[in-house]
């Protein structure tokens, strides 16, 4: 069984990333002083082992199991009489 490499640019989106998530993820990346360093060594890591098309099917991956276990959202009180 042979493996086709696919390519991930284009196409129609299903997932979503505001501009204030991205930057808030940048932040958190970026200068964050305990999650900083731990990301960008994973990033180096990563960057290091995987192809492009291999970055982009881990990113997908990882943005739909997180979605797939978001925590439920919180209910809103009971109104009390």
């Amino acid at each position: 069984m042979s493996f086709v490499e696919t390519e991930f640019s284009g196409g129609e989106s299903i997932y979503c990333i505001n501009e204030v998530q991205m930057r808030k993820a940048t932040a958190l990346a970026t200068a964050d002083p305990r999650s900083g360093p731990r990301i960008q060594e994973l990033l180096r890591e990563i960057e290091s082992r995987l192809e492009r098309n291999e970055q982009t099917a881990l990113a997908f991956v990882l943005l739909d199991g997180l979605l797939k276990r978001a925590p439920a959202a919180p209910r809103p009180a009971d109104h009390q009489r």
